[in-house]
């Protein structure tokens, strides 16, 4: 490749350029620097200081000093509150609300971060306040859908159905599943207070609202099996396979006391080893085995269990397992395996068994609520076995 002597000219003139472009940059960022006032670079410093009150009390001069600041203060306040830091969030945001020449969007911004601040210091009521103040702008679908958040902490489930009624009629959105949930939280509270009728018509609001709604379903085989209606429970029981056959090991034991009622046990085991057969479930696997352990005897159970282990196997399962041969065994055997059933019970009795889609949140019990995100129907009925630690 021959030598381009136009090269030798080029080098000087590139390097002339990047020479006064960086000069150019210095210039401008010096520029800018001493624009800043002074209690800028003092927060700056209290703050890698680890001395965030003293950095507040600086930024708040910035900001009075200099209106075009304030999303300095909108940060911070909000590394605050995910620090936990909800005191010196809620200040931060006091203090740009109480500013007169704030713009009207600036202020709105303040509002709703404010009463994020006090959502997460748990001062709900203050919480509200903030929220409802904001009924118009950018921010009032945020601020209703952070109301919506705070009725159902403190289970005002009326005032969750009409928030949700409101949202839906306002944006679009289906809140079906969350309204329905809703009517089943009342419907429970009626049934603690023993008000049959009221529960009857909440349950039915809730199916009307999502006619899939299993938990719906549940409390009204529940109700109907309470009132000795056994053919209509297992009527309504009978459905939840075909709604949503994750469920099927809640309505197991509801579909066993039904069948029971009725003198028709063995047709209610067939009917669940046919179900176990298509849709694995802990807990359907658990009646399965207690009733034909009851009917025909631990050699009919241990068959069920085997079967359930090679298909799907789990800690329960191996559970039923170790008791079904703990029946047959010798004494000596019988003893070596109740004490390895009892290892197994102690290594995962506390473990947490239901794991949230949503957020990952795991729990011992099933809850329709998760209780780390708030959503509804997040967890999956089927218990998660997790392995010992060491």
């Amino acid at each position: 490749m021959e030598f381009e002597v136009w090269w030798l000219l080029a080098i000087p003139v590139i390097f002339g350029l990047g020479w006064a472009a960086s000069r150019f940059d210095v210039k401008s960022l010096l520029s800018e620097s001493s624009n800043l006032p002074r209690s800028y670079f003092r927060g700056l410093n209290f703050l890698l200081n680890e001395q965030p009150d003293k950095a507040i009390d600086a930024f708040i001069e910035v900001a009075k000093l200099d209106p075009e600041t304030t999303e300095l203060h909108f940060a911070l306040g909000s590394l605050f509150r995910r620090r936990g830091e909800t005191e010196r969030a809620i200040r931060v945001h006091q203090n740009l609300l109480s500013r007169d020449d704030l713009p009207l969007s600036e202020q709105e911004h303040a509002l709703f971060d404010l009463g994020q601040d006090f959502l997460k210091a748990g001062l709900l009521d203050r919480a509200e306040e903030a929220f409802q103040r904001l009924q118009t702008g950018s921010f009032a679908k945020q601020a209703q859908h952070s109301v919506l958040a705070i009725y159902q902490i403190e289970k005002e489930w009326h005032k969750a159905l009409e928030c949700a009624d409101r949202l839906a009629a306002d944006d679009g959105s289906s809140y079906q599943k969350e309204i329905s949930q809703f009517h089943c939280e009342l419907a429970q509270e009626a049934l603690q207070r023993k008000d049959a009728a009221a529960a009857s018509a909440e349950i039915e609001a809730a199916l009307r609202v999502n006619p899939a709604n299993v938990r719906a379903m549940l409390l009204r085989g529940d109700m109907l099996l309470h009132n000795g209606d056994a053919a209509g429970a297992l009527a309504i029981l009978s459905e939840v396979p075909r709604q949503n056959p994750t469920y099927v090991g809640f309505a197991a034991g509801r579909l066993m006391r039904a069948y029971e009622s009725l003198g028709r046990t063995a047709e209610g085991i067939v009917h669940l080893r046919d179900m176990l057969s298509r849709h694995p479930s802990d807990d359907l696997a658990e009646v399965v085995f207690d009733k034909v352990m009851a009917q025909d005897g631990p050699d009919a159970a241990y068959a069920v269990v085997r079967d359930e282990m090679k298909r799907a196997p789990s800690v329960q399962s191996a559970v039923k397992l170790l008791t079904a041969h703990h029946e047959h065994a010798s004494e000596s055997q019988q003893a070596d395996l109740a004490m390895v059933r009892e290892w197994l019970l102690q290594r995962t009795r506390n473990l947490p068994r239901y794991v949230c889609e949503q957020c990952g949140f795991r729990a011992r019990f099933f809850y329709w609520q998760c209780p780390g995100c708030g959503g509804w129907e997040t967890y999956v009925p089927r218990r998660a076995d997790m392995p010992a630690s060491s």
